[in-house]
């Protein structure tokens, strides 16, 4: 009889026991020594209170450490180029693969990056055209509206058989850049009746220009240059005179025995206004330059910047301009028509990434669109396209918020992308909020309990069934619901928008009720933002706060930024008789030796530099002397390490009772930044609690109507209840609030719905309801109307 062995099973390779991502003793920015375990090939989704350390621990220790990793392994040569990275600070962080980060940092805004230059489509339709395009008119840069046409000829030296021999040459590159935009597609022009009134001579005030006041010196320059007469009106002024008014070259002479640099008016403007960023304007040179610029599609190019020779070489009569200006659901149609041996690999590669917009939802762009109008959401879906379809394996790909910007209907196909990265093999880490994402993690990580300096913990990390079960600010609110409201609001009036065809709009006429909450919604790429921003602009009584970055250095926090600053440093001033300059730590007050900063940084050449904390003012930014002033019994460094709820009560009452302080910091609490500290930096702000911050400078802007564009962005679901209180106080209060939103919460709260659709690009740009949350629940009739009967449980 044969015997049965008991065969022991092998034992497992060492290599196979390197299935965990481990993080001990992290300390970055607000985390309090996380110790945690990250399964990889898994999808892990962090969630938390905005401000908790999601961002902290995903981005700024397990994804920055793998990245500097990488770059150590490149020659010194090659890491000179690349951005230095400190090591973040953290006792171990071991079985880090590497990390693809898909951000929701917006895309540049430099006028010539398109959505096509972005993702390397026009490269590829750049090489097609050169290949295919009939007339044929010369290589790929032929085709590209970023290479300007050259050409030259000279003399040049060389060295042969030990004899110096001179020889005639000639060059020249055919590029696609139109001359006249020179590749922007778009000229502008100064308005001259914004600049001075050609009925009155330089004496008599002509000049109409911010800051250029009869007898200034800006002034002088022009009245006193001699080049022309000041008492004759500038409209019977003769050609020389006028030109040498407007565009004179920059010419040296004496003005009242003073010598100075006279040029026209037209370059000096330019030069002293037209060049700085628009956002850093002061508000009176903002309203001039917004008047006296005018932007017009270029004439020459018709807006598709590209040379008459690019547009002119087709392929089945369709030019690379006409290309480019196509949905990109159609392009990719028209690709498929191709059938050309020659470029089989081109055009597959080129199938691919059209086909990889269209899955991801965004195939209702087009190749032409400006990088820099893609909202947050859009740009990260553009950046994942890269991947999708990729044959890297075992890389952790880092995602914040994949959900921005989308509607419930995009949502289940963004996580059935996810889903596939991490059926591949790869480790998917997700900052999220949405729980129609959270609920599909093979593993969740909750941080907190709180924000900023009562967070940074963790409270919780397992399965989504435990995270219900248990006790957290998550588990608690993961299957909140917001019921409909029993009455609306009546309209106290009506915005009527009249035939708007901005961007994929057909002819819209809405009106828009005023003195109620109304909420513009419809899948992402149906027209809401176009609608809205494009018909209603702000202004007059209009207070947009849409999505657009802050900007700001890391000496910028929210008291700079809120303009909170100038009634503290009044006060100190005021309470001790000193200047208020002495309390800026970007001004006379600040520290000799690292000039405010707090810190001072050494720069390692390629290395990462070192920020060490200065010894004199030991990171309090300011002088010895400065800290000797007192208000309330703290002094100025003590009152900005202040968080808002703190402050508001210190400058509330008592001895330190400032009313300009005390309105500002209750805007900061009201819409939920009161943990944040008044000198946190700007830089270290997550993107929700930046969107907020806007949000609370805005809120004393005088104005009777309102646009927000997606506040619930990086909000908590805990958060979306204050929010949704903060709104109905701006409504009660007697403003007309206007909400672009996803979020079904905000839709069950609204007064009045306005759908938009019924999908994307051409198939949408069209009202498909309008009318209160009730009806649309009722009737069901769109996409927003069955996601939002079945959210609240209709």
């Amino acid at each position: 009889m044969a015997t049965r062995k008991h065969t022991q099973p092998p034992a497992p390779h060492a290599a196979d026991s390197h299935d965990l991502i481990r993080v001990h003793g992290a300390r970055v920015n607000n985390l309090k020594d996380v110790s945690i375990e990250i399964p990889k090939r898994r999808l892990t989704v962090f969630t938390g209170v905005s401000g908790s350390g999601k961002s902290s621990l995903v981005f700024d220790t397990i994804a920055a450490e793998s990245q500097r990793l990488i770059n150590e392994t490149y020659s010194a040569f090659v890491q000179g180029f690349m951005p230095t990275l400190a090591r973040p600070e953290v006792d171990v962080l071991d079985g880090l693969t590497t990390a693809i980060i898909v951000d929701q940092q917006r895309m540049g805004g430099d006028p010539r990056s398109t959505v096509g230059t972005a993702t390397d489509a026009n490269a590829m339709l750049r090489i097609l055209f050169s290949r295919l395009g009939k007339p044929h008119i010369g290589s790929p840069k032929a085709f590209s509206f970023n290479v300007a046409s050259i050409s030259g000829a000279g003399a040049v030296t060389v060295e042969r058989g030990g004899q110096t021999v001179k020889e005639r040459r000639s060059f020249s590159i055919t590029g696609g850049m139109c001359p006249r935009c020179e590749g922007r597609g778009s000229v502008t022009d100064l308005d001259l009746t914004q600049l001075y009134d050609d009925s009155k001579s330089l004496n008599e005030g002509a000049l109409t220009v911010p800051g250029y006041k009869p007898g200034g010196w800006s002034y002088r320059l022009y009245s006193e240059s001699g080049l022309y007469d000041a008492d004759k009106p500038i409209r019977k002024y003769t050609k020389r005179e006028l030109h040498d008014f407007l565009h004179r070259e920059p010419v040296r002479m004496k003005i009242a025995g003073i010598n100075m640099t006279y040029e026209g008016l037209i370059p000096r403007i330019q030069k002293s206004m037209l060049a700085k960023d628009r956002e850093s304007m002061q508000p009176h040179i903002r309203e001039f330059v917004d008047r006296a610029v005018t932007f017009t599609t270029c004439p020459d190019c018709d807006g598709t910047r590209l040379t008459e020779a690019a547009r002119s070489s087709k392929i089945k009569k369709v030019s690379i301009a006409d290309a480019c200006a196509m949905q990109i659901s159609d392009l990719a149609a028209w690709v498929d028509s191709l059938d050309e041996p020659s470029v089989a690999p081109l055009l597959a590669t080129l199938h691919h990434t059209l086909a990889s917009f269209v899955e991801i939802g965004l195939g209702y762009l087009s190749l032409d669109r400006p990088a820099g109008t893609l909202s947050g959401g859009e740009a990260q879906r553009v950046k994942m396209i890269r991947h999708l379809g990729s044959s890297l394996t075992d890389t952790t790909y880092v995602f914040d918020e994949p959900t921005t910007g989308l509607h419930p209907h995009d949502i289940q196909r963004m996580n059935g992308l996810l889903l596939r990265l991490r059926d591949k093999g790869n480790t998917v880490l997700v900052v999220e909020h949405k729980p129609e994402t959270i609920a599909i993690a093979d593993h969740v990580v909750d941080l907190g309990p709180g924000a900023g300096t009562a967070g940074g913990t963790v409270c919780f990390e397992g399965s989504v069934e435990g995270l219900r079960k248990g006790g957290t600010i998550t588990g608690r609110h993961f299957d909140d619901r917001a019921a409909l409201k029993a009455t609306v609001r009546r309209p106290t009036g009506k915005l009527p928008i009249r035939g708007a065809t901005t961007h994929n709009l057909r002819d819209v006429d809405v009106d828009i009720p005023l003195g109620v909450l109304t909420v513009v919604t419809g899948v992402a790429g149906s027209g809401k933002s176009s609608l809205i921003h494009g018909s209603i602009p702000a202004g007059e009584g209009v207070v947009s706060i849409d999505q657009g970055a802050i900007r700001g250095s890391r000496r910028s926090n929210p008291a700079t930024y809120t303009g909170l600053l100038d009634p503290i440093r009044k006060a100190f001033a005021k309470a001790h008789g000193v200047k208020p300059a002495l309390f800026s730590a970007n001004s006379e007050g600040a520290c000799p030796t690292c000039n405010g900063a707090g810190v001072v940084y050494t720069d390692l050449a390629m290395m990462a530099g070192v920020a060490t904390t200065c010894e004199d003012c030991e990171g309090k930014r300011f002088q010895a002397s400065v800290l000797d002033y007192h208000l309330g019994g703290r002094d100025i460094s003590e009152v900005l390490a202040m968080p808002v709820t703190e402050a508001l009560e210190f400058f509330g009452s008592g001895d330190a009772a400032t009313p300009a302080a005390h309105r500002i910091l209750d805007r900061l609490a009201d819409v939920g930044l009161g943990y944040v500290s008044l000198g946190q930096p700007l830089t270290t702000l997550s993107g929700g609690e930046r969107q907020r911050l806007k949000l609370a400078t805005h809120m004393s802007d005088k104005g009777g109507v309102y646009v927000l564009d997606e506040p619930t962005t990086g909000l908590h679901l805990a958060d979306v209840e204050q929010l949704l209180g903060l709104l109905d106080r701006l409504v009660d209060s007697g403003k007309s609030v206007i909400v672009i939103e996803h979020h079904q919460a905000v839709m069950a709260h609204a007064d009045w719905i306005v759908d938009l659709g019924p999908g994307a690009g051409h198939d949408g740009g069209r009202i498909v309801f309008e009318g209160t949350p009730a009806d649309l629940v009722a009737g069901r009739s769109t996409l927003t109307g069955e996601h939002l009967a079945a959210y609240v449980g209709a």
